[in-house]
């Protein structure tokens, strides 16, 4: 299964972004990456080490707040993935942004997504990210995926979605993010490749 991407940044950009107004939430950045490999396409994430302020031990995409130095939020999101996983900048094409959202650490996410050279080198920033995780585009569309739980949060009942891949679990922001990002990109895929 891969991405058809010259579709994908289509679709992005033909398509009205939500916009969540900041109100003195710290903006952010993430990119979420794609690369082929083997014929398939692949989503990296990050598992974050329990030496960061934010989010510990839990799996994310590259990303983080931005600087004084970024001039918008695709160049935070690109900066922040060369920082922690190291991947050159001439290796990342940006193909659109989807809806910011907001996390309860109070960051205002704005993701953007990419089409990320494979292969590709890396050097992770050890004090922030434990290892790489590349997850098949398959097994993130497979039947039954996402599993869905209610929450309470306060007099609210939300929808929590849970990725499972093996000895890993994408959930909270990230899976909110990937849900919202696999439901735009759905019909941007082509059957093919290895699983």
């Amino acid at each position: 299964m891969r991405m058809d991407y010259e579709k994908l940044a289509a679709v992005l950009a033909n398509r009205e972004r939500r916009v969540v107004p900041r109100k003195g939430l710290a903006p952010s950045g993430v990119t979420v990456p794609l690369f082929d490999r083997d014929g398939a396409t692949h989503v990296l994430f990050t598992l974050r080490t329990d030496k960061v302020k934010h989010h510990k031990g839990q799996i994310s995409f590259p990303g983080g707040a931005s600087e004084a130095c970024d001039g918008s939020i695709v160049e935070t999101a690109t900066r922040e993935t060369v920082e922690e996983v190291g991947i050159p900048p001439s290796c990342i094409h940006v193909l659109g942004q989807i809806d910011d959202t907001v996390t309860i650490s109070d960051f205002h996410v704005t993701p953007v997504v990419a089409r990320v050279d494979w292969p590709f080198p890396t050097k992770v920033c050890a004090d922030e990210i434990a290892r790489l995780i590349e997850v098949p585009l398959a097994a993130l569309l497979a039947p039954g995926t996402p599993r869905i739980e209610t929450w309470e949060q306060g007099d609210e009942r939300i929808k929590m979605y849970f990725y499972d891949f093996g000895e890993y679990v994408i959930w909270g922001a990230t899976a909110r993010i990937l849900r919202q990002f696999l439901d735009i990109a759905g019909n941007c895929v082509v059957a093919g490749g290895k699983q």
